[in-house]
C-alpha cells in the first residue's frame, strides 16, 4: 500500500486538518512531516472544536497511530502540554503517539532569537509567530541542533545546549541588543520533559517501513502551504521548511517511490497570515465580511488573516511543484452570500500579461491581478451532503476552478464539521503498489 500526502495548495490555513481528519477514517497511521508548533490545525467533530499544533490531526480516532517525523522541529514542553490537554478532553494518546528520535528540538533560546530578529527587521519583518521555528531550523542546517535522542542523554544534551546558547547569546547581545539567555535554564527546561517523552521516541523511518510492508495505510500531513515553502514559496516571506509534497519524503523517511497520491487543499477563496505578497488581497468592508463569515483568525495566534480571491496562478504552481492528483476545496459555504465571485486568472506586470507565476518572487508584490467574475449562488450550502445537493452555480464554480488549475476536485467542504464533507468521483486517497 502506498502512502498519501496532504499538502496546503495556497498560503496555509486551507483547512488541511479537517480533510486529514476526514481521510483518517480510512488510514492506519498519520504522520506530521514538517513545521513546528506555529501551525494551528482545527477539527470540529459533533460540534466540538479541537485545535492541534504538533500532534497529528488524526489523533481523534482512538484506533489510529500518530507520528511526528524527523522533519518537524519539536518544542517538547508545548508538545507534552498538548498531549495532556488531549487527555483532559478524553483523547488518550498513550501508546499511539510517537516522535522521531531525529526530530530537532526548539529550545527557549530559539524563541528569544526569533522575537529579537523580528523586532530588528521593523517594517520588513516576516511576521513569524515568535515560537522559535526559524532559528531551530537554522541550527539544524548549521549542524548545531539538538535532536530528540540527545535529550535522552543528559550529559550530551547539556553539552549541545551549551554550544547553542553560547552562539545565540552572542547574537542576542551584540547584534540585537537583547538580554542573554541562561544556559542552565534552557537545560533544566529540556530535561524536565525527558522522562515523559522517552516512551514515545521511535526510529520513525523504520516504524513506517515495517507498517507499510504489512499493508498499513499511511497519511502524511503537511503544515503551512505551498506558497510558504522555503524553496517554492514567496521567499523570503516563507516558513523555514519544505511544506510541499517533496518534504514528506525527507521529513518522514518515506522514499518517493512509496508515495501513491498527493491531495492539495485549497480554500474556495484565499487567505494569508503575516507579511509578504498576496496579489488577490481584498480590503475594506467586503474583506471584513469574508473574514467574519470564514472565521479567519489564526488558530495559534488569533491574528486576523488577510483575505483574497482564489488565485489560479498560485493553484497551478501548487499542482506543478507538488504533483497534485486532486484538489480538496474547503470553505465553499463562506461564499454563499455573494452575488458574484472574482477569480484571478492572470497577472499584469509592467504591461505584460502573465498566465503563470513570475520568475522573480518579488515581482508578486508589483503584479496587478486580472479577474474573471463567476456568478454566485445566493443560497446556503452547509446542509449539502452530496455534490448534487449543491446549487448549480456552486458546482459550476468548482468545475471552473478544476479546469483552470488543471487537476480535478475530489473533496468539497461546506462547513467545519466532519459530516460537512462531500466527495466526488475523482476522489481516491490510497493506491496499492
Amino acid at each position: 500500500m502506498k502512502a498519501a500526502v496532504v499538502v496546503g495548495a495556497q498560503w496555509g490555513d486551507e483547512g488541511k486538518a479537517k480533510v486529514i481528519d476526514f481521510l483518517t477514517e480510512h488510514a492506519d497511521i498519520v504522520v506530521r512531516y514538517q513545521g513546528g508548533a506555529n501551525a494551528g490545525h482545527t477539527v470540529v467533530t459533533d460540534g466540538q472544536k479541537h485545535v492541534f499544533h504538533l500532534v497529528p490531526s488524526g489523533v481523534l480516532y482512538a484506533d489510529k497511530i500518530c507520528v511526528i517525523g524527523n522533519g518537524v522541529v519539536l518544542d517538547p514542553t508545548a508538545f507534552l502540554a498538548e498531549v495532556r490537554e488531549l487527555a483532559q478532553r478524553g483523547v488518550d494518546a498513550a501508546g499511539r503517539v510517537f516522535v522521531s528520535s531525529r526530530a530537532h528540538l526548539i529550545l527557549p533560546v530559539h524563541a528569544a532569537l526569533d522575537r529579537a530578529a523580528e523586532v530588528s527587521m521593523g517594517g520588513r519583518a516576516i511576521g513569524t509567530t515568535g515560537r522559535g521555528i526559524g532559528p531551530a531550523y537554522v541550527d539544524k542546517a548549521g549542524r548545531l541542533g539538538v535532536q530528540v535522542a540527545d535529550l535522552l542523554d543528559r550529559e550530551r544534551f547539556r553539552r549541545r545546549v551549551g554550544r547553542i546558547v553560547e552562539r545565540a547569546n552572542a547574537l542576542l547581545v551584540n547584534l540585537y541588543g537583547a538580554e542573554p539567555v541562561a544556559a542552565e535554564e534552557v537545560v533544566a527546561a529540556g530535561l524536565a520533559t525527558a522522562d515523559e517523552l522517552r516512551p514515545m521516541v521511535r526510529d520513525v523511518a523504520l516504524l513506517l517501513d515495517r507498517e507499510m510492508r504489512a499493508g498499513k495505510r499511511v497519511l502524511l500531513e503537511g503544515a503551512q502551504g505551498t506558497m510558504l515553502d522555503l524553496d517554492h514559496g514567496t521567499y523570503p516571506f516563507v516558513t523555514s521548511s519544505n511544506s510541499t509534497a517533496g518534504g514528506a519524503c525527507a521529513g518522514a523517511g518515506v522514499g518517493p517511490t512509496r508515495i501513491g497520491r498527493v491531495i492539495g487543499i485549497a480554500k474556495a477563496y484565499a487567505t494569508r497570515v503575516g507579511n509578504g505578497p498576496f496579489p488577490t488581497q481584498i480590503d475594506g468592508p467586503l474583506a471584513e465580511k469574508v473574514r467574519t463569515w470564514g472565521g479567519e483568525f489564526g488558530a495559534t495566534t488569533g491574528r486576523p488573516r488577510r483575505c483574497g480571491w482564489f488565485d489560479v496562478l498560485a493553484a497551478r504552481h501548487a499542482v506543478r511543484v507538488n504533483g497534485l492528483d486532486e484538489l480538496a476545496v474547503t470553505k465553499l459555504d463562506v461564499l454563499d452570500e455573494l452575488d458574484e465571485i472574482p477569480v484571478c486568472t492572470g497577472y499584469r506586470l509592467n504591461g505584460e500579461l502573465l498566465t503563470e507565476t513570475p520568475l522573480r518572487g518579488r515581482d508578486l508584490e508589483a503584479v496587478e491581478p486580472i479577474y474573471e467574475h463567476l456568478p454566485g449562488w445566493r443560497s446556503r450550502t452547509t446542509g449539502a451532503r452530496s455534490l448534487h445537493d449543491l446549487p448549480a452555480a456552486a458546482r459550476e464554480y468548482l468545475d471552473r476552478l478544476a479546469e483552470w488549475a488543471g487537476v480535478p476536485v475530489g473533496i468539497v467542504s461546506v462547513g467545519p464539521d466532519r459530516q460537512q464533507t462531500l466527495t466526488t468521483s475523482n476522489h481516491r486517497a490510497f493506491v496499492t503498489d
